[in-house]
């Protein structure tokens, strides 16, 4: 016990010895030194004039809360020197004061101008960011995607929004002109970067967004495999983040669904799949439309009661028929963290002493999926735990 608290002593001795070091080999720590000096020979100077002619300087304390009241020009009149070398130092006071008073804000303004250029620039780290959406890549209808993202979260402000790109800093200010977007964050560099990631404060974010980056020359492949090596490096630094990925050719999308990526959107296939069904007459593409349409949000997922687990498909079609006036047309499965859904399977696999049936049980584990969607699975279907349900409302 003796040793611990030595240790801890130990250990407390030396980081105050690294942070006095520091503060030594700092530019401030002789600013502070001479005002510290100044206010103790201007508190001894006026107390030497005033003490038994002026009851105001009956004591050090005295001297001190004038020197401070009169530096920072702030002037009660409580105390007030009546000898001529206590008014010489009280002018002396009021000089160094205004002069201090001028360092400081200019300071504070150096320091806000350079903290705006690096903000503006993306250079600046958004470590005081948490919960926020991380945005990698650019789009040429950028701005929409960001109001739609915002409408489609009402829960997300445009603080919490931080894009991650090598775009020109002309394009990110032009973006900031939208009055929705004024406070979007910006942090300049490529995002496949460990560090620039986290100069987004990735560990701490809530939700990430890939983008398929047209933005620089580059191939259809080149960019895919940009967006595969993002989040990668993404699953690495932190695998129960939400992430969301972009992809133009559906052969990279394997090597998502290998790292667990939550949600593929593969936008080349779904306009290919459009314009198949355009050509039929059958009016597909405007019920797609009309239900993916940002505004109105017909096409809905939403949590239900607990009570729900493990009873049928029909009863929870009539809550929601009956109590929302939403129509029920399927389930999304293994919802949240996949690698936490495949551990609890895992856990659930193994409880059965039947050899061939743990074989079974573990092959069900590896080929879980997340976010699995159930259409239309009849209404005697039991429903699972950790489902959210597929709606559509008018």
């Amino acid at each position: 016990m003796g040793d611990a608290r030595n240790r801890f002593a130990l250990r407390k001795k030396n980081r105050l010895a690294v942070l006095m070091k520091r503060v030594m080999r700092s530019r401030t720590y002789p600013i502070i030194a001479v005002i510290l000096l100044v206010f103790l020979l201007s508190s001894l100077g006026v107390l030497f004039f005033e003490y038994g002619t002026n009851q105001g300087f009956a004591s050090m304390w005295d001297a001190v809360w004038w020197t401070l009241v009169t530096a920072a020009t702030v002037g009660y009149g409580d105390k007030v020197p009546l000898t001529t070398g206590g008014r010489l130092v009280a002018v002396l006071v009021m000089l160094f004061g205004i002069g201090l008073l001028g360092m400081i804000t200019g300071r504070i303004a150096s320091w806000l101008v350079t903290w705006k250029i690096k903000e503006g620039s993306g250079l600046a780290d958004q470590k005081k960011l948490k919960k926020h959406f991380v945005i990698c890549g650019w789009k040429n209808e950028m701005v929409s995607v960001l109001e739609d993202i915002l409408r489609i979260n009402p829960n997300f402000s445009d603080e919490d929004i931080v894009v991650v790109s090598t775009v020109e800093q002309a394009k990110m200010e032009n973006l900031r002109s939208n009055p929705n977007l004024q406070n979007v964050r910006f942090v300049r560099g490529d995002y496949v970067d460990e560090n620039v990631l986290l100069r987004a404060n990735i560990k701490k974010a809530a939700r990430v967004l890939v983008l398929a980056d047209k933005s620089s020359p580059a191939s259809d492949q080149e960019v895919d495999a940009r967006t595969v090596m993002t989040v990668l490096t993404i699953k690495t630094l932190l695998r129960d983040i939400y992430t969301c990925a972009e992809l133009i050719d559906s052969k990279f999308k394997r090597y998502l669904e290998n790292v667990h990526c939550d949600e593929i959107i593969l936008s080349r296939e779904h306009n290919r799949i459009l314009l198949a069904n355009a050509t039929a007459a059958s009016g597909i593409a405007h019920i797609v439309q009309d239900l993916l349409n940002v505004g109105e949000g017909r096409l809905i997922t939403k949590n239900f009661p607990d009570r729900f687990v493990g009873d049928s498909f029909a009863n929870l079609s009539s809550y929601f028929m009956e109590g929302e006036r939403g129509i029920l047309i399927g389930l999304l499965e293994n919802t949240g963290n996949i690698f936490q859904r495949k551990r609890e399977a895992l856990h659930e696999a193994q409880k059965t002493p039947d050899i061939s049936k743990l074989v079974a049980n573990l092959q069900e584990v590896k080929e879980l999926r997340g976010n699995l969607p159930v259409f239309n699975p009849g209404p005697d279907y039991r429903i699972k735990s950790y489902s959210r349900a597929i709606l559509i409302q008018g």
